[in-house]
């Protein structure tokens, strides 16, 4: 359950970064480059994320990292997607 409110979260931060895009540049262009901006800001969170469970929660890295794969995974494909889609039009 946790996972899928970490993944909910992060797309939920994708659409405030193309909302700031969007408030700041007028054009989907910078709805694009808010989603760039989104990838590497959602990687930290994703580790920060993997940290709390190994210190805090009793996890070892082995078991975390797959959790870490997927979490990072959902909300950075589908920025990718919004880059790729607002990129074609």
């Amino acid at each position: 359950m946790h996972m899928a409110q970490v993944m909910l979260a992060g797309l939920l931060l994708l659409v405030v970064f193309g909302l700031f895009g969007k408030l700041w540049g007028h054009d989907t262009v910078s709805i694009a480059t808010g989603a760039k901006y989104f990838i590497p800001a959602w990687a930290i969170i994703a580790l920060v994320n993997m940290w709390v469970g190994v210190t805090k929660a009793g996890y070892t890295v082995a078991q975390e990292l797959p959790i870490l794969l997927i979490v990072f995974a959902v909300p950075a494909l589908a920025a990718a997607v919004v880059i790729w889609q607002l990129a074609r039009g």
